[in-house]
């Protein structure tokens, strides 16, 4: 049993580092993006769903932010409902491409 829990906790720290290692390429998150400019493209970044409310501008942002949030949206870490659906949908790789691509913005 002991065996088998050393086994599942390195399985786990593996693939947590393989996330972690994910190089982003902002190149690549030109098409992944067009899901991100309905909310936070819109001038004075506010949306209307699930209410009114301000949507934080992704450009210049740091690319390590970028990843920790859209992770922890994943996670269900944090609880805003069209976010935790847009990052379940999103592979790791995905995730470092799109906060490499908004990291290159000023």
């Amino acid at each position: 049993m002991k065996k088998i829990f050393a086994l599942l906790v390195l399985a786990s720290v593996a693939q947590v580092s393989a996330a972690a290692d994910a190089q982003g390429d902002a190149s690549a998150a030109k098409n992944k993006v067009a899901m991100c400019i309905g909310c936070h493209g819109i001038p004075g970044y506010k949306a209307t769903y699930p209410e009114v409310y301000r949507v934080p501008m992704l450009g210049g942002q740091s690319e390590k932010y970028i990843v920790s949030a859209l992770n922890a949206y994943k996670k269900g870490e944090r609880s805003h409902p069209s976010m935790v659906g847009i990052a379940k949908g999103l592979s790791d790789q995905d995730i470092a491409d799109v906060a490499a691509y908004y990291a290159q913005q000023k």
